[in-house]
């Protein structure tokens, strides 16, 4: 039976009188790449510090490759903080060299996978670059092969796109991709969802601390509900399409996207069109996003929709 790179049961944290953390239990198998998404606040922060031995839980466990965080997983695990900590007077190649012989590798193996690793990632003119005069971008860059340059099983990114402009987080994007075609097990968190839906095989969403959907990207679009554009030169359109709809948005010139209710659907709507006698001009399926049904599902009610997903 394989073992799973990062396996927690039950974890539950509280501060004070808060409850962040509740009773949260999911696995991660080796070559998955996993979103941890939620807004902020949710607990993905504090469960990830649980699950890397970083903060005690009140309650529950978590296992690395098997057993307890601690020496057992050393050099096999990689982590990227939420809060970036580089050492602000050392050289970007003395950063990487660093972390790298903190995770097990030899000082001038060390150094030589950082100044190779650079070059792959296209910043090795900046090598010697004190850390405080990087940009934020180059510096980020710097953390996260910091946390790779060791090639670790297990890859642990908290909010690795926090900050950074579009051309950087599509050069992320590409180094995740990467990472995972060696074979290599990545889990992040993010409360951006178009990252997710596109690097992921897998999803997990919390809300309140507690876990509300465990799947695939597939399974989580059915959250969003059908989803209709339609374009029509009625003045009254919005009263008769209301009773069917969740939501609706008012783009204007008589064009009105539709989030259906549970148990509607497109041809009740197409239906209640052709009973008003409005004209349309147009009548087209949407195709939902994983931001549509990440909203469903941390809507007012989610907090008492902890699905057991299994």
């Amino acid at each position: 039976m394989n073992i799973p790179p990062l396996d927690i049961s039950g974890l539950t944290k509280k501060f004070g009188s808060k409850i962040a953390v509740d009773n949260v239990s999911f696995s991660v198998s080796e070559g998955e790449i996993v979103g941890f998404l939620g807004p902020n606040g949710a607990g993905k922060t504090s469960t990830l510090r649980m699950a890397l031995g970083i903060l005690p839980p009140d309650s529950g466990s978590a296992k690395l490759f098997g057993r307890a965080p601690g020496p057992a997983a050393f050099g096999r695990v990689g982590f990227l903080p939420e809060e970036r900590g580089l050492y602000r007077k050392s050289t970007a190649r003395g950063a990487i060299a660093h972390m790298a012989r903190l995770n097990g590798m030899r000082g001038r193996e060390a150094f030589k996978r950082a100044d190779a690793m650079m070059e792959q990632y296209g910043i090795g003119e900046a090598k010697n670059s004190k850390v405080k005069a990087l940009s934020k971008g180059m510096a980020q860059k710097v953390q996260l092969i910091a946390a790779i340059a060791h090639d670790p099983e297990l890859l642990i990114l908290d909010e690795p796109f926090s900050g950074l402009d579009p051309v950087n987080q599509k050069v992320l994007e590409d180094i995740i991709r990467g990472i995972a075609a060696r074979g290599r097990t990545i889990i992040f968190s993010t409360h951006v969802m178009e990252h997710a839906e596109r690097l992921c095989d897998r999803i997990i969403c919390m809300n309140y601390g507690a876990k509300i959907f465990d799947g695939s990207v597939e399974d989580a679009l059915t959250h969003a509900g059908t989803r209709i554009r339609l374009q029509t030169e009625a003045d009254n359109a919005r009263d008769w399409l209301a009773p069917m709809a969740s939501h609706i948005y008012d783009e204007g010139s008589g064009v009105y996207h539709l989030t259906l209710k549970d148990g509607v659907d497109s041809q009740a709507v197409l239906k209640a069109c052709i009973d008003s006698g409005a004209a349309l001009l147009r009548f087209e399926p949407e195709q939902p996003s994983l931001h549509d049904a990440f909203v469903a599902m941390v809507g007012p009610d989610s907090s008492r929709k902890k699905e057991a997903a299994a």
